[in-house]
């Protein structure tokens, strides 16, 4: 329930405070008194539209604070928890309206965003007047009361379920189409580069092996330049070896007398040529280690380019060629059991599409009946208020083709005035006095159907006789049985049925001054003369305050 509302410089109201009870308020008062100034900042409190204008002139900014119990349970303390908003025991809605057009919003002494602020307030309070446009006159709300009224809740479960397998096993079949239809788009390119790539066999590491290889190859082959000029001078054309042989020769042919002379010369040309035969060996040792096939170099050249000219044409890495086919035979092989998978995933899909469409018919069966009751309920309410010929219709529009998880129902609450006339949406079939007698008469019967805490009522009973008036307070008694209720109203007939009875009116701060608005509760004896004044008009008269007595007196005040 509303607790408290406090009102600091907005429009004609300097400052005001006002504690509010359970059951039924009304607030009354003369025409121009600030009535319509005090729903606008309550409105303002519950996140609605911010304007400078509603600023008092004079002051810097405008506040409004609005307190309310909730139990814990209420959907507004969830939101509150899922924003991570101190949830306290009192909820405190707080807007501040600056006079150049900014304004501030806090639940709970936290900065929020307007938006924030609007669905709370929204979960809070419900402000309906002849001209309301949203609330009850929304289409969009019309399913959330039927289902209400209807108390179909496993119904409703089992339709969000089912559209949540739906959805589900769309998302699936979708994802593996496309992967199907991209896989079938590069099957060409695919299967050409797994047969290239498994023709070059690429091997991890055989890039650094290859590379080493090369190299080694290479050395070789510059050393074989130097090995066949060694072996040019040990045994080429100007060979030393003959030479030396030759002149041995001679040596030991000496005579004895010379002999001795050229031994030592003997020995050293013997030894020379023992050197040159044990170069002429290692040369000879060297070829045959250095023995290589001239082709294995330019084999392995054209081996090394052919993987690095793989790799920079899949810009990887030569040792990520292997995932590179891998990949490739991957993709083959999803496109060949993509087509299997796809075709079970479209079974589940028609499993999935079958189940909703049956808990949406079973949903939409359970709304037919409800809807039938709905309107036979409020029906009911509208001969007493003078409403008796009007037909209240639950348009039920049933559409296979939607898929949604409130099922494939479109709710709209309709209205025929007269007999003969076309029904059609409540905004536009029904006047404002009777628009706000089809609003009244729909919220006493879904009172007790989760309606939010508080209702405000501006005016509904506005050009409506006596007995009108009567219906329409009787109703609203009624409705205060559930749930907290205020109501601004001229009637006679509705303010007397109230529990706590306000006075609006527009005082002078001094002569001459601004004007204010006051807000006064008024106990047994001064309801009566208000009530009087209402009966009455501006002369209150003997007659007046006797009939405002006896209206009192009959509804119990």
């Amino acid at each position: 329930m509303l607790n408290t509302l406090s009102v600091r410089n907005i429009v004609l109201i300097d400052q005001l405070d006002l504690a509010f009870e359970t059951g039924m308020t009304v607030l009354t008062g003369e025409t121009g008194a600030g009535k319509s100034i005090l729903l606008d900042a309550l409105t303002l409190a519950l996140g609605g539209r911010g304007d400078a204008a509603l600023v008092r002139k004079g002051a810097d900014s405008g506040q409004v604070v609005a307190v309310l119990a909730l139990p814990e349970s209420h959907p507004a303390r969830v939101l509150l928890r899922e924003n991570e908003i101190e949830d306290d025991a009192e909820i405190i809605l707080r807007r501040v309206q600056h006079a150049d057009g900014r304004t501030r919003a806090f639940i709970n002494d936290q900065p929020v965003s307007a938006g924030l602020l609007k669905s709370i307030g929204g979960l809070l309070v419900e402000i309906h007047g002849q001209h309301d446009d949203r609330a009850l006159v929304d289409a969009a709300t019309h399913r959330v009361l039927l289902d209400s009224f209807g108390g179909y809740e496993s119904e409703l479960v089992a339709v969000s379920k089912a559209h949540g397998r739906l959805v589900t096993a769309q998302k699936a079949v979708d994802v593996q189409r496309a992967r199907v239809e991209q896989a079938a788009r590069e099957e060409d390119y695919a299967r050409h580069v797994i047969e290239e790539l498994s023709a070059l066999k690429p091997e991890v590491g055989e890039e650094i092996t290859l590379s080493e290889r090369r190299q080694w190859l290479m050395g070789l082959e510059k050393a074989a330049g130097e090995v066949n000029d060694a072996d040019e001078i040990l045994n080429g054309t100007n060979a030393p070896g003959p030479t030396l042989a030759m002149l041995l020769r001679r040596l030991t042919r000496k005579s004895e007398a010379e002999a001795a002379l050229f031994a030592p010369m003997a020995d050293a040309v013997d030894q020379a040529l023992v050197a040159l035969d044990a170069a002429s060996e290692a040369l000879e040792a060297i070829r045959r280690e250095m023995a290589f096939d001239p082709r294995e170099l330019e084999q392995t050249e054209e081996r090394l380019f052919a993987l690095r000219a793989a790799a920079r044409k899949h810009q990887v890495e030569a040792d990520a060629l292997t995932e590179v086919l891998a990949k490739y035979e991957g993709d083959i092989e999803a496109l060949e059991s993509g087509a299997e998978t796809l075709v079970a995933l479209e079974a589940e899909l028609r499993d999935a599409g079958a189940a909703y469409h049956e808990a949406a018919e079973k949903l939409s069966k359970a709304r037919e009946k409800a809807a039938k009751a709905l309107s036979k309920a409020v029906e009911a309410e509208l001969p007493d208020l003078k409403l008796g010929a009007a037909k209240f219709i639950v348009d039920s529009q049933v559409d296979q083709e939607r898929v949604s998880p409130h099922g494939i129902d479109q709710i709209a609450f309709h209205v025929q005035t007269n007999p003969g006339t076309t029904p059609g949406p409540m905004m536009k079939v029904a006047s404002g006095g009777e628009l706000s007698r089809f609003l009244l008469a729909l919220k006493v019967v879904l009172a007790d159907k989760g309606s939010v805490p508080v209702l405000i009522f501006d005016e509904i009973d506005t050009g409506v006789g006596g007995a009108v008036a009567d219906a329409i307070g009787k109703r609203l008694a009624r409705l205060a049985q559930s749930v907290q209720v205020l109501t601004v109203t001229h009637a006679p007939q509705v303010a007397a049925r109230a529990q706590i009875h306000l006075l609006i009116e527009k005082q002078a701060i001094e002569e001459g001054a601004f004007m204010r608005t006051h807000v006064r509760p008024l106990d047994t004896g001064m309801r009566g003369e208000e009530v009087a004044r209402m009966l009455a008009g501006a002369t209150i008269t003997e007659e007046a305050r006797a009939a405002a007595q006896r209206l009192m007196r009959e509804v119990g005040v």
